[in-house]
């Protein structure tokens, strides 16, 4: 089975030959597995990855007017507000300049080696917690709520519009990044969640499941509180379902296994990067016979932290890609020896 057909699977709710395989390590580990794989392309290959996470494209502000801005309010001595930003001029999403790099990264990965690939988008709340910082954010979601819907509807049309472009390019799934969770529970309250989130991307999966593709989300920390809505925005992949802050996945197969699959398995919080290998192999193995009959793609959590070491991360994955292949062999076997076909 080649490694698209293998993810697509996956995510319909069928049984894969094998377990589909990733992880997000470029961003901490590239000088580490540069020196040791001679590039992150080969670690890719070294493990014959069946999908690949896309970034890029155009900036949502362009860096100009923002530096502006922050240049304006440095020399007023005073702080951002909403309206600041509700004034700034979003990037041209149709600029065909901006989407280089992500055709460039669609050939490699789809074309070349037939990969699933998934687009990076911005969710309003990831996003403004970075232009305002988390604890204005909160309070001015608080403050100015209808000012804040403004804002994030701007966002969600201007995300739109980069999707459908990305799809027109070849990406297979839209991965929209928009962290709710801490540690215990929501960032936010369930209402303000349902009443200046649900919405905006409620708008943004009805425009790609209009062009009948799929959509992922990303979110950090404890979600159980809006599962529900998970569920009714139709997000197909969720990422990384963090048993580190409460989540479960034995709850998860009970509950919500023909609702949506999972993306992650790795945890980059508690098990790799602690230089514990019987407890990495063991949730390894944990993890990957729980799914071993599909409803998984494994992944780290997140980015591999800079604690990890290149023996630690290669010790993961040689155990990861021979483990897939074993529990592979055995459905196998086991249809074989009872005359399934």
């Amino acid at each position: 089975m080649k490694p698209r057909d293998r993810v697509l699977k996956v995510i319909k709710f069928e049984k894969p030959d094998r377990i589909p395989i990733y992880g997000w390590v470029r961003a901490t580990l590239k000088e580490e597995i540069e020196k040791t794989f001679g590039s992150v392309e080969a670690f890719e290959d070294h493990y014959e990855f069946d999908y690949a996470h896309l970034f890029g494209g155009p900036p949502v502000y362009p860096e100009s007017a923002l530096n502006e801005m922050k240049h304006s309010l440095l020399k007023m001595d005073r702080p951002m507000s909403v309206q600041d930003v509700l004034d700034l001029p979003f990037s041209d999403p149709d600029d065909e300049d901006y989407y280089t790099e992500i055709v460039q990264q669609i050939k490699h990965h789809k074309e070349l080696r037939d990969r699933f690939v998934l687009l990076q988008t911005p969710g309003c709340f990831e996003f403004y917690n970075q232009i305002f910082g988390m604890e204005s954010h909160l309070i001015f979601m608080l403050e100015y709520p209808e000012k804040i819907k403004v804002l994030y509807n701007r966002l969600s049309k201007w995300a739109i519009a980069f999707a459908m472009n990305s799809i027109d390019l070849g990406v297979d799934m839209i991965h929209i990044s928009d962290d709710w969770g801490s540690q215990k529970g929501l960032l936010i309250s369930k209402e303000i969640w349902w009443d200046l989130i649900f919405p905006y991307h409620k708008k943004l999966a009805e425009s790609v499941k209009k062009r009948k593709l799929f959509l992922s989300l990303h979110s950090d920390g404890n979600i159980n509180d809006i599962v529900d809505g998970i569920i009714e925005v139709g997000f197909n992949v969720v990422h990384p379902w963090q048993e580190s802050a409460g989540m479960s996945f034995e709850e998860y197969k009970n509950k919500y296994s023909d609702k949506f699959v999972l993306m992650g398995g790795l945890d980059v919080q508690t098990t790799i990067g602690f230089k514990d290998y019987f407890k990495l192999q063991s949730e390894i193995d944990r993890v990957l016979e729980l799914f071993k009959d599909g409803g998984l793609l494994f992944c780290t959590s997140h980015f591999v932290q800079p604690n990890c070491s290149i023996e630690e991360l290669t010790f993961a994955y040689d155990y990861v890609y021979k483990k897939v292949r074993e529990l592979a062999e055995e459905n196998d076997f086991y249809k074989l020896t009872r005359g399934i076909e």
